[in-house]
């Protein structure tokens, strides 16, 4: 069976910076999803309208930082940066 992890690593069509992006957003679905929050009570939740943060889960719309931490803060987490070395 083919996994996330297993099909991203053939990728080559998306940089690192949107690949981080898409697990960071992925991350965040996978647990809107499991706290059992439809798209609609998310969006209440965090003031946006249903439609945006649908175009955002499906990537229509390349969310920013900012973005990220609000969707994160309605589920009830932080999304946090580091800076390590390459």
């Amino acid at each position: 069976m083919t996994t996330w992890d297993n099909f991203k690593e053939n990728i080559q069509a998306i940089s690192t910076d949107e690949m981080t992006i898409i697990d960071t957003l992925s991350a965040l679905q996978a647990e809107r999803i499991r706290q059992g929050l439809s798209q609609k009570d998310l969006a209440t939740r965090i003031g946006m309208p249903q439609p945006q943060l649908a175009k955002i889960e499906r990537l229509d719309s390349t969310p920013t930082l900012t973005t990220l931490n609000r969707y994160a803060q309605g589920l009830g987490l932080e999304v946090k940066l580091a800076i390590v070395s390459a």
